[in-house]
């Protein structure tokens, strides 16, 4: 019995050491940026926008260097309303997206397997009209060529099929009127979480991001 108890006690207590020290890591490396790139022409128009917890990175559908709406189709969105004009990707845990729609749903069970990557990943995509500004909704500007490689970054995040196209998780994997979700590649764990994914995002598109954040705070402090 008292070796029970000494066993759980060392194995509490490096729980409580690995949450400690992954907090501390994550508020430090979150306030370690890396800078932005630059004089770099102003071409393109972005968003980050977070719903308070999670962030996705918001881009014009359409453009010279990329029609989203080729591999990303408007109609698997229920409005299928081809009159938005921007689109938001949030790479994420896919049990996590289609079990917790909101925090009264939320399981045990999920939350392990997302944060010991048990899961695999999808992309939830959103269409806008034009995103609104404000303090969880940042506009950048970027050159052709930072979009570019943005691009491939999202393209190389995504499942697709032999025509090149997105591969939708049905018809019923749906928050709204104006989303949808698409098979993803990678997964999501306490160390590459969705946040982390677009902290990434920015970082391959030569925008100031931080070092590391699990967090969406730790990337929207470094543009307000």
């Amino acid at each position: 019995m008292k070796k029970l108890l000494k066993y759980t006690g060392y194995a509490l207590l490096t729980f409580i050491t690995f949450i400690l020290l992954y907090l501390g890591c994550a508020w430090a490396f979150s306030h370690i940026s890396v800078q932005a790139e630059r004089n770099m022409q102003k071409d393109i128009t972005i968003y980050l926008k977070s719903n308070g917890v999670h962030t996705d990175v918001v881009l014009p559908v359409k453009t010279t260097y990329k029609d989203w709406s080729e591999i990303i189709l408007y109609k698997n969105a229920r409005c299928a309303d081809t009159s938005l004009k921007y689109i938001a990707f949030g790479w994420g845990d896919k049990g996590f997206y289609l079990k917790t729609p909101t925090w009264a749903d939320l399981k045990a069970s999920t939350v392990f397997k997302a944060a010991f990557g048990l899961s695999s990943a999808a992309m939830h995509t959103t269409f806008y009209s034009t995103p609104k500004e404000g303090k969880r909704c940042i506009r950048l500007e970027i050159s052709k060529e930072q979009y570019q490689r943005l691009i491939s970054y999202i393209e190389r995040s995504l499942q697709t099929d032999a025509s090149g196209n997105a591969i939708t998780i049905g018809p019923n994997a749906r928050y709204n009127d104006h989303d949808a979700f698409y098979e993803a590649k990678g997964s999501y764990n306490l160390f590459h979480t969705c946040n982390t994914w677009t902290n990434d995002a920015l970082k391959a598109s030569g925008q100031k991001a931080c070092w590391w954040t699990p967090y969406d705070k730790g990337i929207l402090n470094l543009y307000r």
